[in-house]
């Protein structure tokens, strides 16, 4: 059997929002250091390129000194990162980007 490399977890379940256990001591959290911990296990893909490229500008903007959203939207323009349709970034679309990846 020939073992497979994954970057994602192709068994993560849809999130649900946590519902409330009357019973003490029975809910659902893990005991911290008992469980183990994938870095990929909240991802429902690898990565695309333009994700990593996106999070790498970000992490320029932030290591700038950007705080706010109309600070982001600046820096990632400044430095000719382009949406993924290829036009300049406005707040509005970085807050949809923003919720499009947090899918």
């Amino acid at each position: 059997m020939r073992e497979q490399t994954v970057n994602f977890n192709p068994f993560l379940k849809p999130w649900l929002a946590p519902q409330p256990n009357n019973v003490a001591g029975k809910g659902v959290i893990e005991k911290p250091g008992e469980a183990e911990n994938f870095v990929w296990q909240t991802r429902k893909a690898e990565p695309t390129q333009y994700e990593n490229d996106f999070g790498d500008a970000l992490e320029q903007v932030f290591e700038a000194g950007a705080n706010e959203l109309q600070e982001v939207v600046d820096g990632l323009n400044r430095m000719g990162f382009r949406t993924p349709e290829g036009n300049t970034w406005d707040a509005d679309r970085l807050a949809a980007e923003f919720r499009l990846l947090a899918e």
